[in-house]
C-alpha cells in the first residue's frame, strides 16, 4: 500500500513538473549559470587546505590540513582587515539600513504621481553609477588638487585632503553608499507598500489617524515581513562590507581604516607573492562567518517577530 502511495504521489509530481514545465525552462539558463559558475569550481576549496603547487595542480598539491586557517589569527595585516570589516559592517547597518525604509515611506506619501515618478527616478539613478566613476567625481571635488580646496585655497585657508584624511574616510562610505543604493534599494519597499489593503488606511483616516500615524502603524507593519527578511540578509552579508566601493575609494592613506577582507585577499593573491591557499582559506573563512551570522539573525528574529528566511 505504501509503495502504492509513493508511486502516486511521484506521478502527482511528475505532472505538476509537466504542467508548469514552460516556468521550469524560463529556470534553466539561471540553473545552468549556477552549475557552471559556482558548483563546478567548487572543487578550489580544496585549496585552502593544501600548499598550492601550480606544477602538481589543486589535487596533486601537498595536504596541510588547517595550518592556512591558523595562519588568519597570527596575521596581523589580516586581523585588523577582519576588525575593519566588523566596524565598517555593523555601522553600515546602523546607518545604511534605515535609510532605504525612510525613504520609501517619504515617496509614498507623496500624492502626485508625476512628482512621485520624477522623485524615484532622481533617487534611483546614482544605483547605475559604477562605483569607478564616483570614485573620479570625489576626487575631483575632494583630493588636494580638487575643487573643494582649490576654492578653500583662494580664500587664504590650508587644503585639506579629505579623501586621504583617516577621520573622513569611513563617513564619506556610508554617505556616498547612502546616496548611490538608497533609491535602489527603496524600490523593494515600495513594492511591499502595494500590496498592503487600502481599506486599512480608509479606516484609519476615518477614526482619527494623522498621515504620520497610518504611516506607522499601517504602512510600516505592514512591510515588516520584507523588513526582517532583508536585514537577515544583511547581516548574513555583514563580512562583505563593500568590496567595489572600497577599492575605489581607498588609499595608501587611509589604508588602516579602510582594508577589509575583500581587499586584503584581493592584495595577497595579485599585488604579492601570491598564496592561493591562504588566500583560499581567508575566503571560506570569511563565507563561514557570513553563514553564521546570517543563522543567528535568522534564528534571532524567527523568536522575536515570528518571521524569517523559511517562513
Amino acid at each position: 500500500m505504501m509503495t502504492g502511495t509513493l508511486k502516486t504521489r511521484q506521478m502527482s509530481l511528475g505532472n505538476r513538473i509537466w504542467q508548469a514545465r514552460y516556468l521550469y525552462l524560463l529556470l534553466l539558463p539561471g540553473l545552468i549559470w549556477f552549475v557552471i559558475w559556482c558548483y563546478i569550481p567548487m572543487d578550489g576549496v580544496l585549496l585552502a587546505f593544501k600548499k598550492y603547487n601550480a606544477k602538481l595542480g589543486v589535487f596533486g598539491s601537498q595536504w596541510v590540513g588547517m595550518t592556512n586557517f591558523r595562519r588568519i589569527f597570527i596575521t596581523p595585516a589580516a586581523i585588523q582587515a577582519i576588525k575593519n570589516t566588523l566596524q565598517i559592517s555593523l555601522t553600515r547597518l546602523m546607518v545604511e539600513f534605515p535609510v532605504p525604509i525612510i525613504l520609501a515611506l517619504f515617496v509614498n506619501e507623496i500624492r502626485g504621481r508625476r512628482t512621485k515618478k520624477i522623485l524615484q527616478t532622481v533617487f534611483t539613478f546614482p544605483h547605475f553609477l559604477s562605483w569607478v566613476v564616483v570614485s573620479l567625481i570625489l576626487s575631483n571635488f575632494l583630493s588636494a588638487s580638487g575643487l573643494i580646496n582649490t576654492v578653500l585655497e583662494s580664500f587664504g585657508f590650508q587644503k585639506v585632503n579629505i579623501l586621504a584624511t583617516v577621520s573622513f574616510f569611513r563617513p564619506l562610505l556610508y554617505m556616498t553608499s547612502n546616496w548611490k543604493e538608497a533609491g535602489w534599494s527603496s524600490i523593494i519597499y515600495l513594492a511591499a507598500i502595494t500590496s498592503i489593503d487600502p481599506a486599512l488606511y480608509e479606516a484609519a483616516q476615518i477614526d482619527g489617524a494623522s498621515r504620520f500615524q497610518q504611516a506607522l502603524y499601517i504602512t510600516l507593519t505592514g512591510i515588516r515581513e520584507t523588513i526582517v527578511l532583508l536585514l537577515i540578509l544583511a547581516v548574513g552579508g555583514m563580512m562583505n562590507a563593500g568590496f567595489d566601493q572600497i577599492f575605489n575609494m581607498q588609499n595608501g592613506g587611509v589604508k588602516q581604516v579602510s582594508q577589509i577582507i575583500d581587499t586584503y585577499v584581493y592584495e595577497i593573491t595579485f599585488q604579492a607573492a601570491p598564496n592561493y591557499g591562504f588566500s583560499a582559506a581567508v575566503g571560506i573563512f570569511k563565507s563561514g562567518i557570513n553563514l553564521i551570522l546570517m543563522l543567528a539573525a535568522n534564528f534571532v528574529a524567527k523568536r522575536i517577530s515570528g518571521t524569517g528566511l523559511f517562513g
